[in-house]
């Protein structure tokens, strides 16, 4: 696999998504996004998306330059329609606004829906993070094809559908909860398929209904099992929930649209710190807390307690350094599409 600096990668990524009809600030933002997800050590939303993202703008399912409304609101809420363009331009947008009025309700929130994949969910609640607030997000794929099964099943009829809570800290780096109610995202999966691996046993569930570790099986029919292992009901349960907050909430419903089109609901609230106590007290207790976390007493085998984001963080000072590992299956990819788009020799592909 080749090794690519984080730079080069967004660089490619950009160039690829405005060759395709994004615009600048488009492209930028999905690019960005992409390469930060890789950075922090998500590669399954990471460059290997972009390809996936290229062939919806091309049947239509992603239509760049359409501009996003907001179609009711409040002074500490928003609804607002995507139109169907890019989830990581579209969602930013949500999440800067929803800050905004949090500075002056204290407590704001909104749904969003018509959009594409909005990439890693941790995105945004780290911008109100970042702000001195707290932000929430959870995020549902509408009635696109589902990949999760609901606890005790094994037909798909739930999304990955994730949870993300981000808080201000004195730390270096960021404290954040990033996790899919699912066993683990489909993402992660399709990247085993194109890397040839093997995933391991609790991920999948073939359509015959038996453990697999073939990720090929998710796409034959397979499903991905819910967060818990035995006590998957508790995976399930989360999921449901973010179902109806980004599904029933922002009016995408449930189930399955035959045409398959992706379509990420979205909610999100922020709540301001400072509506409860002041900030500087708040950052220091939180930081504070992080380290009594990692001065817990290892396990046996264990190599210590992390706070909840550090791994991402020193994942990302490593690969800033390092570089990123990129599986030969999505490089051919973006090779395919550079040649297409006569960029092979500007991009250096």
């Amino acid at each position: 696999m080749p090794i690519v600096q984080a730079d080069r990668l967004t660089k490619i990524g950009a160039a690829l998504l405005r060759a395709a009809g994004a615009s600048k600030d488009e492209s930028d933002a999905v690019a960005v996004g992409c390469i930060n997800a890789n950075l922090a050590g998500h590669d399954s939303h990471g460059i290997i998306a972009i390809p996936t993202y290229i062939d919806r703008i091309k049947v239509g399912h992603i239509v760049p330059g359409e501009k996003w409304t907001i179609v009711q609101e409040s002074p500490a809420t928003t609804v607002i329609d995507g139109h169907w363009g890019f989830g990581f331009y579209v969602n930013a947008k949500a999440m800067e606004l929803t800050i905004e009025k949090a500075k002056k309700s204290n407590v704001a929130a909104c749904t969003v829906f018509r959009q594409s994949h909005v990439g890693r969910l941790a995105a945004y609640p780290l911008m109100a993070a970042r702000a001195g607030m707290i932000g929430i997000a959870t995020a549902d794929s509408g009635r696109s094809t589902k990949v999760v099964a609901p606890f005790g099943g094994r037909e798909a009829r739930l999304g990955t559908n994730p949870i993300s809570i981000a808080v201000p800290s004195d730390l270096d780096g960021p404290i954040y909860l990033d996790m899919a109610t699912s066993a683990v995202a489909a993402g992660k999966v399709a990247l085993a398929a194109a890397r040839g691996e093997p995933i391991p046993q609790g991920w999948v569930v073939g359509k015959d209904g038996k453990l697999t570790t073939d990720p090929t099986d998710l796409r034959k029919g397979g499903a991905l099992l819910p967060l818990g292992g035995t006590e998957g009901y508790k995976g399930s349960g989360l999921a449901a929930m973010v179902e109806i907050m980004c599904g029933i909430l922002t009016g995408l419903g449930f189930g399955v649209e035959p045409t398959g089109r992706h379509n990420d609901g979205t909610f999100m609230a922020v709540f301001n710190v400072e509506a409860f106590r002041p900030l500087k007290d708040f950052k220091k207790e939180v930081a504070d807390f992080a380290r009594y976390l990692n001065a817990t007493p290892p396990s046996e085998g264990s190599k210590g307690v992390l706070y909840p984001g550090e791994i991402e963080n020193r994942t990302e000072k490593e690969r800033s350094k390092s570089g990123i590992h990129v599986e030969d299956a999505t490089w051919d990819k973006l090779k395919t599409l550079a040649s297409e788009y006569k960029l092979a020799d500007e991009l250096g592909l």
